[in-house]
């Protein structure tokens, strides 16, 4: 898609990567980080890594076995969280342990049997293998996320104030609510093999919590969050890539660089300041 500005395919196929996983994800992250589910983000990510090791020792594709933890993990967090009466925080800390417990079981077993494989792609991302099919599907689901926030606002916004209310109100915000938790789902098993499962949480979060500096409501926040995030994730796969350098870890670290200069320069802090 980016051939005619980058001539190099491997450069090209880590851009276009990067650029789309934080596009799906940075539009995500307003709606995580508006309804107070940060946990949500390491939560899917753990999912999907246990996935990706179940489908190692399976010998079976890993990207079809982590999206399949995921949306099963997004499908067990709805019914988890009504009938057992627990928070929905509470409800994805046991399944995040449970994620966590059998990766863990599986890695460890596969090296006690002699199939020991190397996880810091999962764990760290890796840009640099990468095929085709990935960067489409990853193209697929920006497309799917900005037209679900396009469609659904009027029940995304009521999520966000209260879904309680928004439900006793007569608005019909479970499906949307549900279908939320699955886009999470694919986007994160989709961008495992990218930013890692130890990082993707960064991408989950942080560009919300940015543009949350600056933006006045839901709707700026839509737009800024996936520029930001963007034009971040461009730069340090390109820096990464040009200076021999991690990709995934180096743009998270300038994530973290940017929220700490939005953070000094914000207006919300200045206003903050003189209030108090």
């Amino acid at each position: 898609m980016l051939e005619f500005l980058i001539p190099n395919n491997v450069v090209c196929h880590a851009v276009e990567a990067m650029l789309l996983a934080s596009i799906a994800c940075s539009i995500l992250s307003v709606i995580i980080v508006q309804i107070n589910m940060g946990s949500i983000g390491f939560t899917m990510a753990h999912a999907a890594f246990a996935g990706a090791a179940v489908g190692i020792f399976l010998s079976l594709n890993p990207t079809l076995t982590a999206i399949i933890a995921g949306l099963a993990v997004a499908g067990l967090l709805g019914p988890l969280s009504d009938r057992a009466k627990v928070s929905a925080d509470t409800a994805l800390g046991a399944l995040f342990g449970t994620s966590m417990a059998v990766a863990v079981f599986f890695i460890a077993y596969l090296q006690q049997i002699g199939r020991g494989f190397d996880a810091s792609g999962l764990l760290f991302g890796d840009v640099i293998s990468l095929y085709r099919e990935e960067i489409y599907a990853l193209a697929l689901i920006s497309i799917v996320a900005i037209l679900f926030v396009t469609l659904f606002s009027k029940e995304i916004t009521a999520i966000i104030f209260d879904r309680r209310i928004a439900e006793a109100a007569g608005i019909r915000v479970r499906p949307v609510y549900y279908a939320l938790l699955f886009m999470i789902a694919m986007t994160v098993a989709l961008s495992l093999n990218i930013v890692g499962g130890l990082l993707l949480y960064i991408w989950l979060v942080m560009p919300a919590v940015i543009v949350l500096q600056f933006c006045r409501n839901i709707r700026q926040m839509f737009i800024a969050a996936p520029i930001v995030a963007a034009c971040i994730s461009v730069i340090g796969a390109l820096a990464g890539l040009n200076h021999s350098l991690p990709v995934a870890p180096l743009t998270a670290l300038l994530f973290g660089v940017v929220f700490a200069f939005a953070v000094i320069v914000s207006p919300r802090r200045r206003i903050t300041v003189r209030k108090s």
